[in-house]
């Protein structure tokens, strides 16, 4: 069972990476600011640190959290090894099938629905914690929804603060320091917050959190402010000079922006023109600037994706490690940090061989993103995710990343969501729980003559 557990997990590590890493880097691919080999070169590298870093809390709910182990506390622990088995199974084969029709699923969904399969079939209704379950499922609704609204707070701020002003360019080098102090403050101190065991990180006191979170990205908003901006104003501005120059010899020019009509107070007519703008293109200059900042929300969302679901591979195939090993059910042993890089390893091996598929459904098909809109879709949904992550709640990225695409692309342009995809889509995650609770529970029945 050790050795099918490990061989099924990394198969579904590889399906995570194909089908979840778009919630990723699929709106940095579809604004056009990161070619696939960059996006599958960073995923790689910080899906992996956020799945060692922050990925064993959530793994602990899925092993733990959500059936009852101690029922098999009493003899009948290989049952709940096969179990796990069944689980790893039934998610792993909804997830190819989702993958292959280019649909976006929740791999936390899936997983959840799967370990509730096995478990009704091993010790039905008794096996479950259903106050978990619940609260589980409660956030599923939640998190598409806080996402989303996130995001549209975050892009309305953005277009009142940089895209409205006369001069979009010099407003946003001013806030940049900003942008990226925030960013660094939310992902140190996911990482020192109650950390790791195994890194030692949770022995830091929390006026030592405090002082590494907020020191650190200090020093980060500093070197943005003295060394990252003066580069980016010369940068862009030669891009905007070349831009012009290539207009003018084919006799074009660029637009005004409609984006500057109630730059003037903040008025009513300023706030219902922020809610309500029809317009889905970044003038160049903001363009090339918020380029350089969804890279790294695609980084931030890829760091928190790496904590929050690298635990729906490696939760089930924990506890069967730690039965096989020890022999209880009680699974009282913390995620070993070698397994979570090997969850994490899969993955990485899926991004690069299967990933595109979903990547183009989330990032060019469901709505038009742009750099400035793909930096707000990415902020709101890695801070949704972060926070479930610290708190131990296995929410789904996919419907966080969905949920904010639908949402600023509304509120960006009445016609630019594609409502048909994103009813299949809807489609597909009703039936996740239950098709891989089904599988699940068939794989049980045929794994239970092993036992």
């Amino acid at each position: 069972m050790i050795i099918v557990g490990f061989t099924i997990a990394f198969v579904l590590s590889f399906a995570i990476g194909a089908n979840d890493v778009a919630n990723s880097f699929g709106t940095s691919l579809g604004s056009g600011v990161l070619t696939l080999y960059q996006a599958c070169i960073l995923g790689s590298i910080f899906e992996l640190a956020g799945a060692i870093l922050i990925g064993y809390r959530v793994s602990d709910t899925i092993r733990k959290g959500i059936i009852d182990v101690e029922l098999y506390n009493n003899g009948s622990e290989k049952q709940l090894m096969v179990g796990n088995v069944a689980a790893l199974t039934g998610s792993c084969v909804w997830l190819f099938v989702a993958t292959a029709l280019k649909l976006p699923v929740s791999t936390t969904h899936s997983i959840v629905g799967a370990t509730v399969g096995f478990s009704l079939v091993a010790q039905g209704a008794a096996g479950i914690n259903w106050k978990k379950l619940a609260l589980i499922i409660g956030s599923w609704f939640i998190s598409p929804v806080l996402s989303g609204v996130i995001s549209c707070i975050t892009f309305i701020g953005v277009r009142f603060f940089v895209l409205c002003k006369e001069k979009p360019l010099e407003h946003g080098l001013l806030l940049l320091p900003l942008f990226y102090f925030l960013t660094a403050a939310i992902n140190l101190f996911s990482v020192f917050y109650k950390g790791s065991s195994l890194l030692h990180f949770d022995k830091i006191p929390l006026y030592g959190v405090f002082i590494l979170t907020f020191g650190l990205a200090t020093v980060v908003a500093i070197v943005v402010r003295f060394g990252i901006v003066p580069w980016y104003r010369k940068s862009i501005l030669r891009y905007i000079e070349k831009v012009r120059a290539e207009e003018a010899e084919k006799g074009e020019f660029m637009e005004t922006s409609r984006m500057c009509i109630y730059r003037k107070g903040f008025t009513v007519n300023t706030v219902l023109y922020l809610l309500l703008e029809d317009a889905v293109q970044d003038k160049p200059e903001t363009a090339k600037l918020f380029s350089f900042l969804q890279i790294l929300t695609a980084v931030f969302g890829a760091f928190a994706h790496g904590g929050n679901d690298v635990s729906n591979s490696i939760g089930p195939l924990v506890a069967i490690w730690v039965i096989g090993t020890e022999g209880s059910a009680l699974q009282k042993t913390q995620t070993p940090i070698w397994i979570l890089f090997f969850g994490g390893a899969g993955i990485v091996v899926g991004l690069f061989v299967w990933g595109r598929r979903v990547m183009e459904t989330v990032g060019k098909d469901l709505a038009k993103v742009t750099p400035s809109s793909g930096f707000c879709i990415e902020i709101g949904s890695a801070l949704t995710v972060l926070l479930a992550s610290n708190i131990g709640i296995p929410i789904s990225t996919t419907h966080c990343k969905v949920g904010s695409v639908v949402c600023v692309g509304r509120v960006r342009s009445k016609e630019n969501v594609d409502w048909k995809l994103f009813r299949n889509i809807v489609f597909a995650w009703v039936l996740t729980l239950p098709v891989a609770g089904c599988v699940s529970a068939l794989a049980m029945f045929g794994f239970g003559y092993l036992i």
